[in-house]
């Protein structure tokens, strides 16, 4: 049976649209780390980049004669990113952020049977059959969020900022700190498809541990 991550970890992939206390565990992730405008062709081949190495590693997997240990067919994980801005917008930070600024870290998560060694040899074909200066910068990681609070939103990404405040709010309310301003977004609608009014994004970031 296919693992679908929609079904199995709503926790993580499917919160409510008001926010709520998570902590998410360590995971593994092919990354690419960039800045500027997400709107930019180099932003939509970093994706391309992601995706391509994702579903070689998906459908190699499904081939091989002799699978890794737990290995089952999976669907593909949703795009990530981590958003802040550059050091010089911090400077002169007014309240609004012009995309331009934007440092980004875009990742999409791989089940915890793919190792290193895996990918590296995913990496290593795909370098020779679809060629992409980008590959370079592929990495294979294991993030760790810990304690966060998310919330779902609707609508456009330029709107995120009325959820934020409520997220904000609720860490207040619960007498929570929030650790910086960088951010997570998880991308659950193709804006290629779905009309903006409609987009679902999980928006998320960090808070202090008690522990």
């Amino acid at each position: 049976m296919k693992y679908e991550w929609r079904k199995s970890e709503k926790e993580l992939y499917l919160p409510k649209a008001k926010p709520s206390q998570i902590k998410v565990p360590a995971f593994k992730f092919i990354s690419i780390s960039g800045e500027g405008n997400p709107n930019s062709r180099h932003f939509s081949d970093c994706i391309t980049v992601l995706y391509t190495l994702s579903y070689a590693i998906k459908m190699t997997l499904k081939k091989v004669g002799d699978p890794p240990e737990a290995y089952q067919d999976y669907t593909v994980y949703p795009l990530e990113g981590d958003w802040d801005i550059n050091a010089t917008a911090k400077a002169k930070f007014d309240g609004s952020i012009n995309k331009n600024d934007l440092v980004y870290a875009i990742m999409i998560r791989q089940p915890n049977f793919v190792q290193k060694s895996f990918y590296e040899e995913i990496l290593a074909v795909t370098k020779k059959k679809k060629p992409q200066p980008l590959l370079e910068r592929a990495r294979f990681e294991l993030i760790e969020e810990g304690p966060c609070i998310q919330m779902l939103h609707v609508g456009s990404y330029d709107n995120e900022a009325a959820s934020f405040a409520k997220m904000d709010a609720y860490a207040n309310e619960a007498g929570l700190e929030r650790l910086s301003k960088t951010h997570k977004e998880i991308y659950l609608s193709d804006f290629r498809k779905v009309p903006v009014e409609k987009l679902k994004t999980v928006l998320r970031f960090k808070v202090k541990s008690d522990a």
